[in-house]
């Protein structure tokens, strides 16, 4: 048996108490970066030392199998063996397959691996455009309803009394839920969330089966406590019955599921439902430069909840950088710049990353580094990988070569796929798609025009081209923020921070402004040394609103002075060839309307009047031009070159 001394003696003080209540009900408030798998670890490690519990009693819940591997790992190292470490799904599929055919007389259901198999069908017989719509947004919103233990017959009620928009119309959508579940039923299949849904009715059904499991656990331990949902406390309820040994773990700062069910309140009411519990807070963090929590600790009193200051241990280092760019490839382009920096200073590319807060956000970004040549990884979806670029690629395949037809071939397929730039999406999975959509068919228009008689083959050829530097498990990572969460890396690049998309807004659907704050405060404690703020100063909003929060300074640009999309902004005038100007203007209409976007995404007034001014002839003078970077430079310069030789040569015959 371990030493119960020798577990306590690493721990700060914090850690220590927390290790040493052995006994339920606790909860444990554990700050980023505070140490709080080591804490559980050492607490359950301490409890089977010190006899409170033998370790086969004790039953560890993690979200994920790689958190249980890992903590099955530091016990081994702490001289603990035989405590059972299991996610929610998988202590209740053991469960039922132990119990479920004793207990009722009749087989378990296969497991469905994937809800897509039988959603795939049913979404193909919808109307347009919602035919189109990625099968995960429909998984997502069964699994949402699922969660919070919504069946088919009270879906319809459920939705009229929350603010919850479905990806398609509520009738639509019952429709879908009702025949899922009924294919499902009569393949004998159960998903996911049936499991616990199942072991919860067992448990409910038959006393005898959940006095089994009470007699087999007496003591509960539940990470990351803030994600868990209805289903999931329902299940552990169960477990636990009129019992109180429970130590659960958790930073409500940090609950940013709120898509599965998650919600702050089961971490806050924890010491209602249980009066006698120990709460406890780790603050003291390992991760961050004081720098860097300290902005972290400005953003923390507009989160609620329980109030947690984190503590500095790391040395000081840079200070954030907090920083306004003309647009978004200049924004995409800069941080490309400082990450090679960073790079050439020693920093590995895996310990960068870029978090951003839809997957449609990684687009720019990926060609950004790839004309860079710099290496990245895209954790949930590159843009060549995602359903809509997925989806026009797999018919363009099927289309007949056609040399100069790939333009209308493109626009064709894409309006088949529900491509409409006028809407506002619902969803960010949807806006997703769209951006996506649109910046298919502006690639297209983009290699036509360098091409003359461009053919798809061409076009197919050069696609892998511009996203090269996408590269499996090394590189700098892409990551939306929800997907990052639990990491941490050396540097940090938190960019497009704008109002409507931190909070976020598509349409209809406009996210929980409270947990959109908490995205940003996980973004931030992400960072180990160096952390950027980025917003781009041409976007149709302003910047978020949560960066005033955070910084502790008000947005200080004059307003008047701001070009935004779908204003005029300031007259602009040129001082150079008026003829060019209006040639340049004309030039980016007929450009913008074929790309599928503003005029301002090409070049705004005063760029062109400054081309007008400079009036380039090679590729090097046109770059020097401000507002023009190396991605608009490979889209546009042959061009706009092509238009000052004109205008030169027009002058001359003049």
């Amino acid at each position: 048996m371990a030493d119960p001394d020798a577990i306590l003696r690493d721990l700060n003080v914090e850690q220590r108490v927390a290790a040493q209540a052995v006994s339920g009900p606790v909860a444990i408030l554990a700050g980023a970066g505070t140490g709080k798998t080591t804490t559980i670890t050492h607490r359950i490690a301490y409890q089977v030392a010190t006899g409170a519990f033998p370790p086969e009693q004790i039953l560890a819940v993690t979200f994920t199998q790689k958190a249980a591997g890992e903590l099955k790992e530091r016990l081994a190292r702490l001289g603990v063996q035989g405590v059972e470490a299991r996610t929610f799904h998988a202590a209740a599929l053991a469960q039922l397959g132990k119990l479920w055919q004793e207990h009722t007389g009749e087989p378990l259901p296969e497991v469905l691996d994937h809800k897509a198999k039988i959603i795939a069908s049913l979404a193909n017989a919808l109307p347009p455009p919602y035919k189109f719509l990625p099968r995960r947004e429909f998984a997502g919103e069964i699994e949402w309803a699922k969660n919070r233990r919504i069946d088919v017959e009270t879906y319809p009620d459920a939705l009229a009394a929350s603010d919850h928009t479905p990806p398609v119309l509520a009738d639509l959508m019952t429709r879908l839920y009702r025949d899922y579940e009924r294919r499902k039923e009569r393949a004998g299949l159960i998903d996911f969330e049936d499991m616990l849904a199942l072991a919860v009715r067992l448990f409910a059904e038959h006393p005898e089966a959940v006095a089994e499991v009470r007699g087999r656990y007496a003591a509960f331990t539940v990470d990351e406590y803030q994600d868990v949902n209805p289903l999931q406390t329902a299940l552990l309820e169960c477990w636990l019955g009129d019992r109180d040994e429970l130590c659960v773990v958790g930073d409500d700062y940090q609950t940013i599921y709120s898509f599965t069910g998650a919600s702050p309140e089961h971490l806050l009411s924890f010491p209602k439902r249980y009066p006698n519990a120990k709460i406890m807070r780790l603050e003291r963090n390992y991760r961050s430069t004081p720098q860097v929590l300290a902005m972290a600790n400005r953003l923390a009193p507009q989160l609620g909840g329980f109030a947690k200051r984190l503590v500095a241990t790391r040395p000081g280092g840079p200070e954030p950088i907090v920083r306004e760019l003309p647009d978004q490839d200049a924004e995409c382009e800069w941080v490309a710049e400082q990450a090679r920096n960073l790079h050439d200073s020693g920093l590995p590319w895996e310990e960068i990353a870029v978090l951003y807060r839809i997957n449609a956000r990684s687009e720019p970004l990926e060609e950004a580094f790839a004309a860079a040549g710099i290496p990245y990884q895209v954790r949930d979806g590159a843009f060549l990988r995602r359903p809509g670029a997925r989806s026009v690629l797999a018919r363009l395949r099927r289309e007949p070569d056609a040399p100069g037809e790939l333009v209308s071939i493109m626009e064709r397929l894409t309006d088949t796929l529900g491509y409409a730039p006028g809407s506002e999406a619902d969803s960010a999975e949807e806006a997703t798609r769209q951006s996506d959509l649109g910046r298919m068919r502006a690639m297209a228009a983009e290699f036509a025009a360098a091409h003359q008689d461009a053919t798809i083959a061409g076009f197919l050829t050069d696609l892998p081209r511009r996203f090269s530097a996408e590269e499996s498990g090394r590189g700098v990572n892409l990551s939306t923020y929800h997907r990052a969460k639990g990491l941490e890396f050396d540097a940090v690049f938190l960019p497009r921070l704008l109002d409507g998309e931190l909070p976020f807004r598509a349409g209809r659907s406009v996210a929980d402004p409270e947990e959109e704050r908490r995205l940003l405060y996980v973004g931030i404690t992400r960072a180990r040394v160096s952390l950027a703020l980025t917003w781009p100063a041409d976007a149709r909003a302003g910047r978020s609103p949560f960066l005033t929060e955070a910084t502790g300074k008000p947005e200080q640009r004059a307003k008047p002075t701001r070009t935004r999309a779908g204003e005029p902004g300031p007259p602009v005038t040129a001082s150079g060839d008026g003829p060019l100007f209006d040639r340049l203007k004309a030039w980016r209409k007929e450009r913008a309307n074929a790309d599928g976007v503003p005029a301002y995404v090409v070049f705004h007034d005063r760029t062109l009047a400054a081309i007008a001014e400079a009036r380039p002839s090679t590729p090097d003078a046109l770059l020097a031009i401000d507002g023009i970077g190396p991605a608009k430079l490979g889209r546009y310069a042959g061009e706009v070159l092509a238009l000052v030789e004109a205008s030169d040569a027009s002058a001359r015959r003049r």
